[in-house]
Protein backbone atom coordinates (compact mmCIF):
# COMPACT_ATOMS: atom_id res chain seq x y z
CA UNK A 1 0.00 0.00 0.00
CA UNK A 2 3.11 2.40 0.78
CA UNK A 3 4.69 1.92 -2.04
CA UNK A 4 2.10 2.10 -4.42
CA UNK A 5 0.57 5.18 -2.58
CA UNK A 6 4.11 7.20 -2.48
CA UNK A 7 4.49 5.99 -6.67
CA UNK A 8 1.59 7.69 -8.21
CA UNK A 9 -1.08 9.31 -5.69
CA UNK A 10 -0.63 12.20 -7.65
CA UNK A 11 -2.67 10.44 -10.31
CA UNK A 12 -5.78 10.10 -8.71
CA UNK A 13 -8.10 12.92 -9.67
CA UNK A 14 -10.79 14.64 -7.23
CA UNK A 15 -13.92 13.24 -8.78
CA UNK A 16 -12.45 9.65 -9.00
CA UNK A 17 -11.54 10.15 -5.30
CA UNK A 18 -14.93 11.30 -3.81
CA UNK A 19 -16.83 8.90 -6.25
CA UNK A 20 -14.64 5.94 -5.47
CA UNK A 21 -14.99 6.29 -1.20
CA UNK A 22 -18.86 7.00 -1.72
CA UNK A 23 -21.30 4.43 -1.12
CA UNK A 24 -24.91 5.13 -1.68
CA UNK A 25 -26.36 7.68 0.30
CA UNK A 26 -29.30 5.21 1.59
CA UNK A 27 -27.04 2.67 2.89
CA UNK A 28 -25.12 4.96 5.02
CA UNK A 29 -25.99 6.52 8.39
CA UNK A 30 -25.50 10.25 8.88
CA UNK A 31 -22.37 9.52 10.92
CA UNK A 32 -20.51 7.40 8.47
CA UNK A 33 -21.38 9.62 5.28
CA UNK A 34 -20.51 12.39 7.49
CA UNK A 35 -17.19 10.36 8.37
CA UNK A 36 -16.68 9.61 4.31
CA UNK A 37 -17.06 13.56 3.54
CA UNK A 38 -14.31 13.93 5.96
CA UNK A 39 -12.24 11.30 4.60
CA UNK A 40 -13.07 12.87 1.08
CA UNK A 41 -12.08 16.41 2.17
CA UNK A 42 -8.60 15.22 3.78
CA UNK A 43 -7.84 13.38 0.51
CA UNK A 44 -8.10 16.54 -1.81
CA UNK A 45 -6.76 18.74 0.74
CA UNK A 46 -3.61 16.37 0.81
CA UNK A 47 -3.49 16.06 -2.72
CA UNK A 48 -3.18 19.73 -3.10
CA UNK A 49 -0.37 19.58 -1.00
CA UNK A 50 1.68 16.75 -2.62
CA UNK A 51 1.23 18.38 -5.99
CA UNK A 52 2.33 21.97 -4.64
CA UNK A 53 5.46 20.12 -3.04
CA UNK A 54 6.36 18.11 -6.61
CA UNK A 55 6.52 21.46 -7.97
CA UNK A 56 9.26 22.68 -5.33
CA UNK A 57 10.83 19.53 -5.68
CA UNK A 58 11.52 19.97 -9.68
CA UNK A 59 11.93 23.85 -8.66
CA UNK A 60 14.84 21.72 -6.79
CA UNK A 61 13.32 23.36 -3.03
CA UNK A 62 14.66 20.90 -0.29
CA UNK A 63 11.32 21.56 1.93
CA UNK A 64 9.24 19.82 -0.98
CA UNK A 65 10.73 16.57 0.05
CA UNK A 66 9.33 16.73 3.13
CA UNK A 67 5.82 18.34 2.19
CA UNK A 68 5.56 15.78 -0.29
CA UNK A 69 6.00 13.12 2.59
CA UNK A 70 3.44 14.37 4.92
CA UNK A 71 1.05 14.31 2.46
CA UNK A 72 1.59 10.85 1.06
CA UNK A 73 1.52 10.22 5.00
CA UNK A 74 -2.08 11.76 4.85
CA UNK A 75 -3.06 9.54 2.53
CA UNK A 76 -2.48 6.43 3.81
CA UNK A 77 -4.26 7.39 6.99
CA UNK A 78 -7.07 8.72 5.24
CA UNK A 79 -7.05 4.76 2.94
CA UNK A 80 -6.69 2.96 6.57
CA UNK A 81 -9.70 5.17 8.52
CA UNK A 82 -11.79 4.48 5.35
CA UNK A 83 -11.15 1.02 6.27
CA UNK A 84 -12.72 1.05 9.37
CA UNK A 85 -16.21 2.72 8.37
CA UNK A 86 -19.26 0.93 7.33
CA UNK A 87 -19.90 1.67 3.27
CA UNK A 88 -16.45 3.55 2.64
CA UNK A 89 -15.63 1.95 -0.43
CA UNK A 90 -12.11 1.27 -0.40
CA UNK A 91 -11.92 -1.33 -2.63
CA UNK A 92 -13.42 0.04 -5.42
CA UNK A 93 -10.69 3.26 -4.63
CA UNK A 94 -7.74 0.91 -4.84
CA UNK A 95 -9.09 -0.77 -8.04
CA UNK A 96 -9.11 2.62 -9.79
CA UNK A 97 -5.77 3.87 -8.32
CA UNK A 98 -4.03 0.52 -9.79
CA UNK A 99 -6.18 1.14 -13.82
CA UNK A 100 -5.19 5.11 -13.15
CA UNK A 101 -1.56 3.99 -12.36
CA UNK A 102 -1.42 1.62 -15.57
CA UNK A 103 -2.90 4.25 -17.70
CA UNK A 104 -0.54 6.85 -16.17
CA UNK A 105 2.47 4.82 -17.19
CA UNK A 106 1.07 3.82 -20.73
CA UNK A 107 1.46 7.19 -21.38
CA UNK A 108 4.44 7.85 -20.00
CA UNK A 109 5.81 5.03 -22.04
CA UNK A 110 4.01 6.71 -25.33
CA UNK A 111 5.47 10.00 -24.74
CA UNK A 112 7.72 10.81 -21.97
CA UNK A 113 11.30 9.83 -21.71
CA UNK A 114 13.08 8.68 -24.88
CA UNK A 115 10.90 7.14 -27.86
CA UNK A 116 12.25 3.55 -28.99
CA UNK A 117 11.43 4.37 -32.61
CA UNK A 118 12.75 8.23 -33.30
CA UNK A 119 14.44 10.04 -36.07
CA UNK A 120 13.60 13.38 -34.81
CA UNK A 121 17.43 13.42 -34.02
CA UNK A 122 19.11 12.41 -37.06
CA UNK A 123 19.83 13.63 -40.35
CA UNK A 124 18.62 13.11 -44.40
CA UNK A 125 20.68 12.60 -46.90
CA UNK A 126 20.44 16.23 -48.30
CA UNK A 127 21.31 17.00 -44.52
CA UNK A 128 24.95 15.85 -44.56
CA UNK A 129 26.38 16.42 -47.70
CA UNK A 130 25.12 17.74 -51.38
CA UNK A 131 25.95 14.79 -53.14
CA UNK A 132 24.29 11.01 -53.62
CA UNK A 133 24.39 8.18 -51.58
CA UNK A 134 26.21 5.29 -52.50
CA UNK A 135 24.32 2.14 -53.19
CA UNK A 136 26.50 0.57 -50.76
CA UNK A 137 25.41 -0.19 -47.10
CA UNK A 138 26.68 3.55 -46.19
CA UNK A 139 26.00 4.90 -42.68
CA UNK A 140 24.98 7.66 -43.51
CA UNK A 141 22.09 6.52 -45.21
CA UNK A 142 21.43 4.00 -42.42
CA UNK A 143 21.66 6.45 -39.63
CA UNK A 144 19.41 8.90 -41.94
CA UNK A 145 15.74 7.99 -41.72
CA UNK A 146 13.50 5.19 -40.59
CA UNK A 147 12.05 3.16 -44.67
CA UNK A 148 12.77 -0.24 -45.50
CA UNK A 149 15.52 0.89 -47.59
CA UNK A 150 17.93 1.42 -45.43
CA UNK A 151 16.54 -1.55 -43.06
CA UNK A 152 17.37 -3.31 -46.36
CA UNK A 153 20.94 -1.61 -46.57
CA UNK A 154 21.61 -3.09 -42.94
CA UNK A 155 21.29 -6.84 -44.48
CA UNK A 156 22.92 -6.69 -47.45
CA UNK A 157 25.98 -5.55 -45.32
CA UNK A 158 27.42 -8.60 -42.99
CA UNK A 159 29.86 -6.43 -41.13
CA UNK A 160 27.02 -4.89 -39.90
CA UNK A 161 24.90 -7.86 -39.42
CA UNK A 162 27.58 -9.57 -37.98
CA UNK A 163 28.59 -6.56 -35.34
CA UNK A 164 24.35 -6.45 -34.81
CA UNK A 165 24.10 -10.00 -33.65
CA UNK A 166 27.20 -9.45 -31.65
CA UNK A 167 25.48 -6.81 -29.33
CA UNK A 168 22.42 -9.23 -28.93
CA UNK A 169 24.19 -11.97 -27.68
CA UNK A 170 26.99 -11.88 -25.95
CA UNK A 171 27.28 -8.21 -25.33
CA UNK A 172 23.54 -7.83 -24.80
CA UNK A 173 24.11 -6.40 -21.15
CA UNK A 174 27.11 -3.75 -22.20
CA UNK A 175 25.02 -2.46 -24.53
CA UNK A 176 21.44 -1.75 -22.26
CA UNK A 177 24.20 -0.98 -20.03
CA UNK A 178 25.33 1.95 -22.06
CA UNK A 179 21.93 3.03 -22.87
CA UNK A 180 21.48 3.61 -19.20
CA UNK A 181 24.31 5.40 -18.40
CA UNK A 182 23.84 7.56 -21.61
CA UNK A 183 20.55 8.22 -20.32
CA UNK A 184 21.68 10.24 -17.34
CA UNK A 185 24.26 12.18 -19.75
CA UNK A 186 22.27 13.41 -22.18
CA UNK A 187 21.16 16.32 -21.52
CA UNK A 188 25.27 17.06 -21.30
CA UNK A 189 26.49 15.56 -24.47
CA UNK A 190 23.66 15.52 -27.33
CA UNK A 191 23.35 19.40 -27.60
CA UNK A 192 26.82 19.66 -29.01
CA UNK A 193 25.69 16.55 -31.54
CA UNK A 194 22.42 18.58 -32.25
CA UNK A 195 24.28 21.92 -32.71
CA UNK A 196 26.25 20.25 -35.90
CA UNK A 197 23.84 18.27 -37.76
CA UNK A 198 25.03 15.26 -36.59
CA UNK A 199 23.12 11.84 -35.52
CA UNK A 200 22.78 11.37 -32.11
CA UNK A 201 22.35 7.77 -32.88
CA UNK A 202 26.03 7.67 -34.22
CA UNK A 203 27.25 9.93 -30.59
CA UNK A 204 25.71 6.92 -28.83
CA UNK A 205 27.42 4.56 -30.98
CA UNK A 206 30.74 6.18 -30.24
CA UNK A 207 30.19 5.88 -26.62
CA UNK A 208 28.51 2.45 -26.25
CA UNK A 209 32.07 1.30 -28.49
CA UNK A 210 34.39 3.28 -26.54
CA UNK A 211 33.31 3.02 -22.78
CA UNK A 212 29.99 1.85 -22.30
CA UNK A 213 28.98 4.85 -20.96
CA UNK A 214 31.97 4.82 -18.17
CA UNK A 215 33.57 8.57 -17.91
CA UNK A 216 36.11 7.30 -16.25
CA UNK A 217 37.09 4.82 -18.64
CA UNK A 218 40.73 4.32 -19.71
CA UNK A 219 42.45 2.05 -22.35
CA UNK A 220 46.43 0.79 -22.36
CA UNK A 221 47.11 3.29 -25.46
CA UNK A 222 46.26 6.60 -22.79
CA UNK A 223 42.80 7.51 -24.07
CA UNK A 224 40.56 8.26 -20.97
CA UNK A 225 36.71 9.36 -20.67
CA UNK A 226 33.41 8.45 -22.42
CA UNK A 227 34.83 9.29 -25.90
CA UNK A 228 38.01 8.31 -25.33
CA UNK A 229 40.22 10.99 -26.60
CA UNK A 230 43.98 10.28 -26.70
CA UNK A 231 46.37 13.31 -25.29
CA UNK A 232 47.08 14.98 -28.23
CA UNK A 233 43.95 14.97 -30.24
CA UNK A 234 42.25 15.91 -27.01
CA UNK A 235 44.28 18.92 -26.66
CA UNK A 236 43.62 20.06 -30.43
CA UNK A 237 40.09 20.33 -29.77
CA UNK A 238 40.32 22.20 -25.92
CA UNK A 239 40.81 19.29 -24.08
CA UNK A 240 42.98 18.49 -20.90
CA UNK A 241 44.17 19.55 -17.97
CA UNK A 242 42.25 22.89 -16.73
CA UNK A 243 44.67 24.51 -14.09
CA UNK A 244 43.14 22.47 -10.94
CA UNK A 245 44.81 18.91 -11.88
CA UNK A 246 41.46 17.48 -13.70
CA UNK A 247 41.40 16.58 -17.25
CA UNK A 248 38.67 17.30 -19.47
CA UNK A 249 38.66 14.91 -21.39
CA UNK A 250 36.64 13.05 -18.73
CA UNK A 251 33.93 15.48 -18.66
CA UNK A 252 31.12 14.06 -20.54
CA UNK A 253 29.94 17.71 -21.90
CA UNK A 254 33.30 18.62 -23.14
CA UNK A 255 34.37 15.88 -24.84
CA UNK A 256 30.96 15.34 -26.63
CA UNK A 257 32.10 19.00 -27.78
CA UNK A 258 34.95 17.67 -28.73
CA UNK A 259 34.37 14.65 -30.51
CA UNK A 260 31.00 16.72 -32.05
CA UNK A 261 34.11 19.33 -33.80
CA UNK A 262 36.23 16.34 -34.77
CA UNK A 263 33.68 14.33 -36.72
CA UNK A 264 32.42 17.74 -38.62
CA UNK A 265 36.36 18.19 -39.49
CA UNK A 266 36.27 14.89 -41.17
CA UNK A 267 32.77 15.63 -43.09
CA UNK A 268 34.50 18.48 -43.99
CA UNK A 269 37.74 16.75 -45.44
CA UNK A 270 36.09 13.15 -46.59
CA UNK A 271 32.73 14.04 -47.54
CA UNK A 272 29.66 12.10 -46.30
CA UNK A 273 31.26 9.07 -45.23
CA UNK A 274 30.38 8.37 -41.64
CA UNK A 275 32.25 4.85 -42.58
CA UNK A 276 35.53 6.79 -42.78
CA UNK A 277 34.88 9.14 -40.13
CA UNK A 278 34.90 6.59 -37.70
CA UNK A 279 37.80 5.00 -39.46
CA UNK A 280 39.40 8.23 -38.55
CA UNK A 281 38.14 8.47 -35.00
CA UNK A 282 40.05 5.33 -34.40
CA UNK A 283 42.37 4.67 -36.94
CA UNK A 284 44.00 8.32 -37.04
CA UNK A 285 42.84 10.56 -39.36
CA UNK A 286 46.16 10.51 -41.11
CA UNK A 287 45.37 6.83 -42.83
CA UNK A 288 42.34 7.65 -43.57
CA UNK A 289 42.56 10.90 -45.29
CA UNK A 290 45.63 9.11 -47.45
CA UNK A 291 43.22 5.89 -47.98
CA UNK A 292 40.30 8.06 -49.14
CA UNK A 293 43.03 10.24 -51.12
CA UNK A 294 44.64 7.52 -52.69
CA UNK A 295 41.53 5.75 -53.41
CA UNK A 296 39.59 8.36 -55.62
CA UNK A 297 36.93 8.91 -52.11
CA UNK A 298 35.81 5.08 -52.77
CA UNK A 299 33.63 3.14 -49.45
CA UNK A 300 34.84 1.93 -46.88
CA UNK A 301 33.38 -0.53 -47.60
CA UNK A 302 35.34 -1.23 -50.89
CA UNK A 303 37.99 -3.75 -50.65
CA UNK A 304 40.50 -1.49 -51.98
CA UNK A 305 40.04 0.71 -48.73
CA UNK A 306 39.05 -1.92 -46.33
CA UNK A 307 41.87 -3.81 -46.36
CA UNK A 308 44.06 -0.82 -45.70
CA UNK A 309 42.96 -0.70 -42.27
CA UNK A 310 43.94 -2.50 -38.94
CA UNK A 311 41.92 -5.03 -37.56
CA UNK A 312 40.90 -3.38 -35.08
CA UNK A 313 39.48 -0.55 -37.01
CA UNK A 314 37.48 -3.23 -39.12
CA UNK A 315 35.90 -4.04 -36.11
CA UNK A 316 35.28 -0.75 -34.86
CA UNK A 317 32.96 0.68 -37.57
CA UNK A 318 30.61 -1.79 -37.64
CA UNK A 319 30.45 -1.98 -34.13
CA UNK A 320 29.29 1.80 -33.72
CA UNK A 321 27.18 1.32 -36.82
CA UNK A 322 24.92 -1.27 -35.02
CA UNK A 323 25.02 -0.12 -31.91
CA UNK A 324 23.62 3.81 -33.46
CA UNK A 325 21.55 1.25 -35.57
CA UNK A 326 19.67 -0.52 -31.94
CA UNK A 327 19.69 2.72 -30.88
CA UNK A 328 17.13 4.21 -33.06
CA UNK A 329 15.08 0.61 -33.78
CA UNK A 330 15.22 -1.57 -30.67
CA UNK A 331 11.65 -2.62 -30.97
CA UNK A 332 12.52 -4.92 -34.43
CA UNK A 333 15.11 -6.79 -32.70
CA UNK A 334 13.18 -7.67 -29.60
CA UNK A 335 15.21 -5.24 -27.25
CA UNK A 336 14.05 -3.45 -24.73
CA UNK A 337 15.88 -0.13 -23.36
CA UNK A 338 15.08 0.15 -19.88
CA UNK A 339 14.35 3.78 -18.98
CA UNK A 340 15.07 5.46 -16.37
CA UNK A 341 14.16 8.64 -14.49
CA UNK A 342 17.44 10.87 -15.70
CA UNK A 343 15.39 14.42 -15.24
CA UNK A 344 18.85 16.84 -14.04
CA UNK A 345 19.11 18.42 -10.80
CA UNK A 346 21.81 19.50 -8.48
CA UNK A 347 22.43 18.03 -4.90
CA UNK A 348 23.71 20.77 -2.56
CA UNK A 349 26.11 19.31 -0.03
CA UNK A 350 24.25 19.89 3.66
CA UNK A 351 27.73 18.23 5.32
CA UNK A 352 31.07 16.80 3.62
CA UNK A 353 30.78 13.59 2.08
CA UNK A 354 32.31 11.67 -0.65
CA UNK A 355 31.02 9.61 -3.19
CA UNK A 356 31.36 6.66 -1.56
CA UNK A 357 29.05 7.60 1.28
CA UNK A 358 26.38 9.28 -0.95
CA UNK A 359 26.25 6.04 -2.57
CA UNK A 360 25.21 4.00 0.42
CA UNK A 361 22.64 6.37 1.83
CA UNK A 362 21.00 6.80 -1.31
CA UNK A 363 20.26 3.49 -1.58
CA UNK A 364 19.11 2.08 -4.56
CA UNK A 365 15.77 3.81 -5.40
CA UNK A 366 14.25 1.67 -7.68
CA UNK A 367 17.16 0.94 -9.99
CA UNK A 368 19.27 -2.21 -9.99
CA UNK A 369 22.79 -1.22 -9.62
CA UNK A 370 22.03 2.51 -7.05
CA UNK A 371 23.40 5.67 -8.16
CA UNK A 372 27.65 5.44 -7.77
CA UNK A 373 27.96 4.85 -11.63
CA UNK A 374 25.78 7.88 -12.05
CA UNK A 375 27.53 10.24 -9.36
CA UNK A 376 30.95 9.46 -10.78
CA UNK A 377 29.81 10.55 -14.58
CA UNK A 378 27.72 13.60 -13.90
CA UNK A 379 31.12 14.79 -11.74
CA UNK A 380 33.94 13.12 -13.19
CA UNK A 381 36.22 15.71 -11.66
CA UNK A 382 35.98 14.45 -7.55
CA UNK A 383 37.14 10.47 -7.17
CA UNK A 384 34.74 8.26 -5.21
CA UNK A 385 36.92 8.43 -1.92
CA UNK A 386 37.74 11.91 -2.07
CA UNK A 387 35.72 14.20 0.79
CA UNK A 388 33.78 16.95 -0.70
CA UNK A 389 33.17 19.92 1.39
CA UNK A 390 29.95 20.91 2.39
CA UNK A 391 28.24 23.21 0.41
CA UNK A 392 29.45 21.69 -3.05
CA UNK A 393 26.47 21.56 -5.65
CA UNK A 394 27.00 17.87 -7.45
CA UNK A 395 25.23 17.39 -10.57
CA UNK A 396 22.46 14.50 -10.15
CA UNK A 397 18.88 13.63 -11.03
CA UNK A 398 15.24 15.01 -9.31
CA UNK A 399 14.91 11.63 -7.93
CA UNK A 400 18.18 11.35 -6.39
CA UNK A 401 17.98 14.94 -5.06
CA UNK A 402 14.74 13.96 -3.12
CA UNK A 403 16.72 10.73 -1.79
CA UNK A 404 19.47 12.91 -0.55
CA UNK A 405 17.09 14.88 1.28
CA UNK A 406 15.33 11.87 3.11
CA UNK A 407 18.41 9.66 4.20
CA UNK A 408 21.93 11.49 3.74
CA UNK A 409 21.14 14.65 5.76
CA UNK A 410 20.20 13.19 9.18
CA UNK A 411 19.03 10.03 10.39
CA UNK A 412 20.71 6.37 11.16
CA UNK A 413 21.04 5.66 7.47
CA UNK A 414 23.51 8.93 6.89
CA UNK A 415 25.47 8.02 10.27
CA UNK A 416 25.93 4.11 9.00
CA UNK A 417 26.96 5.20 5.75
CA UNK A 418 29.81 7.75 7.35
CA UNK A 419 30.77 5.57 9.82
CA UNK A 420 30.97 2.31 6.89
CA UNK A 421 33.36 4.99 4.58
CA UNK A 422 35.53 5.52 7.51
CA UNK A 423 36.44 2.40 8.76
CA UNK A 424 39.64 1.27 9.01
CA UNK A 425 40.39 -2.65 8.49
CA UNK A 426 43.86 -1.94 9.62
CA UNK A 427 41.97 -1.14 13.11
CA UNK A 428 40.70 -4.49 13.03
CA UNK A 429 43.87 -6.44 14.40
CA UNK A 430 44.67 -6.97 17.34
CA UNK A 431 48.20 -8.11 19.00
CA UNK A 432 48.44 -10.20 22.07
CA UNK A 433 50.66 -9.53 24.36
CA UNK A 434 52.84 -11.98 27.18
CA UNK A 435 51.11 -13.45 29.54
CA UNK A 436 50.55 -12.65 33.10
CA UNK A 437 49.81 -13.99 36.05
CA UNK A 438 46.63 -13.46 37.93
CA UNK A 439 45.29 -14.42 41.51
CA UNK A 440 41.42 -14.23 42.00
CA UNK A 441 39.38 -13.76 44.50
CA UNK A 442 39.06 -17.34 45.47
CA UNK A 443 43.06 -17.85 46.16
CA UNK A 444 42.94 -19.65 43.00
CA UNK A 445 45.70 -18.52 40.29
CA UNK A 446 44.82 -17.92 36.88
CA UNK A 447 47.36 -17.43 33.55
CA UNK A 448 45.31 -14.67 30.78
CA UNK A 449 47.49 -12.41 27.99
CA UNK A 450 48.67 -8.82 28.78
CA UNK A 451 45.96 -6.55 27.48
CA UNK A 452 47.14 -4.80 24.58
CA UNK A 453 47.96 -0.94 25.24
CA UNK A 454 45.96 1.21 23.75
CA UNK A 455 46.69 1.96 20.01
CA UNK A 456 47.97 5.47 19.27
CA UNK A 457 45.94 7.30 16.88
CA UNK A 458 48.12 6.45 13.04
CA UNK A 459 50.45 8.99 12.34
CA UNK A 460 49.27 11.22 9.51
CA UNK A 461 51.21 10.36 6.02
CA UNK A 462 53.82 13.06 5.43
CA UNK A 463 54.42 11.30 1.67
CA UNK A 464 52.04 10.52 -0.81
CA UNK A 465 53.47 8.01 -3.55
CA UNK A 466 50.99 8.77 -7.16
CA UNK A 467 49.31 5.88 -8.49
CA UNK A 468 48.55 5.20 -12.14
CA UNK A 469 45.70 7.68 -13.45
CA UNK A 470 45.93 9.99 -9.83
CA UNK A 471 45.76 13.93 -10.21
CA UNK A 472 47.06 16.37 -7.96
CA UNK A 473 43.71 17.74 -7.32
CA UNK A 474 42.64 14.19 -6.37
CA UNK A 475 45.47 14.03 -4.03
CA UNK A 476 45.43 17.48 -2.64
CA UNK A 477 41.15 16.42 -1.82
CA UNK A 478 42.14 13.58 -0.20
CA UNK A 479 45.10 15.15 1.81
CA UNK A 480 42.31 18.28 2.68
CA UNK A 481 45.32 20.70 1.52
CA UNK A 482 45.85 23.57 -1.17
CA UNK A 483 46.64 22.13 -5.01
CA UNK A 484 48.83 25.24 -5.36
CA UNK A 485 50.24 24.34 -1.89
CA UNK A 486 50.85 20.79 -3.09
CA UNK A 487 52.34 21.57 -6.25
CA UNK A 488 54.41 24.53 -4.69
CA UNK A 489 56.11 21.86 -2.37
CA UNK A 490 57.15 19.39 -4.91
CA UNK A 491 57.88 21.64 -8.03
CA UNK A 492 54.61 20.68 -9.95
CA UNK A 493 54.05 23.18 -12.54
CA UNK A 494 50.97 24.44 -13.61
CA UNK A 495 48.70 24.73 -15.31
CA UNK A 496 48.77 21.11 -16.24
CA UNK A 497 50.17 19.58 -13.22
CA UNK A 498 51.40 16.99 -14.96
CA UNK A 499 52.69 13.59 -12.69
CA UNK A 500 54.13 10.47 -13.31
CA UNK A 501 53.04 7.19 -11.40
CA UNK A 502 55.73 5.77 -8.88
CA UNK A 503 56.29 9.89 -8.13
CA UNK A 504 56.70 10.57 -4.53
CA UNK A 505 55.28 13.74 -3.19
CA UNK A 506 55.39 15.46 0.14
CA UNK A 507 52.29 16.42 1.82
CA UNK A 508 53.29 20.12 3.30
CA UNK A 509 50.31 22.20 4.10
CA UNK A 510 48.32 19.18 4.04
CA UNK A 511 45.81 18.44 7.10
Amino acid sequence: MSILVRTACWLLPAVLLSVAMSAPAHAQSRRAQAAIDALNERMLAAETRYREALVKIRNADPAGVDEGNAALEDMEDVLVECGRIKGCNNAGLLASFKRLLKAQADAASATGGEAEDVDTTVIDDSGVAGVEVPDSASAAALLAAEDRRFLEQVKMNPAVQAAIRRWLTDMRTSLITSHENYQYMQHMMSPAFKRRGLPEALLFGILAKESNGRVHARSRAGAVGPLQFMPATGRRFGLGPDGTGFDTRYDPRASADAAAAYLSERYAELGNQIELWLAAYNGGEGRARRVYQETGGRSFWDADVYNQFPPETKDYVPMVIAAAWLYLHPKEYGLAFPRVDARPAFIQLQRPASIYELTICLGNGGTRDGYMRVLRNLNPQYEADAIIPAGTRLNATVRMAGLYERWCTRGARAELARTLVESDAATAIVRVGDMETVTRPDGTVQQRPVAPAPRAAPARPRTHRVASGETLAAIARRYQCSVRALASANGVRPPAYMLRAGQTLKLEGCR
